[in-house]
């Protein structure tokens, strides 16, 4: 892997047979390499949406219409991102932690 996956990046990952490859967000913050596990916890894109209130719809170039999935947050090794695509922007980036936390049972301040 050419570089490190940093949080609000957007990466091709392998999820793999059942779940294809697939761009996904980053969510986590880089791992240590001295102290903690080579994971990142990511949320995957889908472009087969169901309108739930869990999608949080993306609006990039380097991204076919479609969600990233916040029921669908997975925590992976780090060696299963394939190469870095772009960065979500910082405005779908809030979008995208406000539904993770609603998914999460987390106080969203609201």
């Amino acid at each position: 892997m050419a570089t490190s996956p940093s949080r609000g990046d957007v990466w091709l990952v392998d999820l793999g047979m059942a779940a294809k490859v697939r761009p996904c967000l980053v969510l986590s913050i880089p791992a240590d390499d001295d102290n903690d596990r080579v994971l990142t916890t990511i949320i995957p894109h889908t472009t087969s949406t169901l309108d739930s209130r869990f999608e949080v719809s993306s609006n990039v170039r380097f991204l076919k219409p479609g969600a990233f999935d916040a029921q669908n947050t997975v925590t992976i090794p780090t060696v299963k991102l394939i190469r870095r695509l772009g960065r979500l922007p910082d405005t779908q980036m809030t979008r995208v932690e406000q539904t993770a936390k609603l998914w999460l049972g987390f106080d969203t301040g609201a």
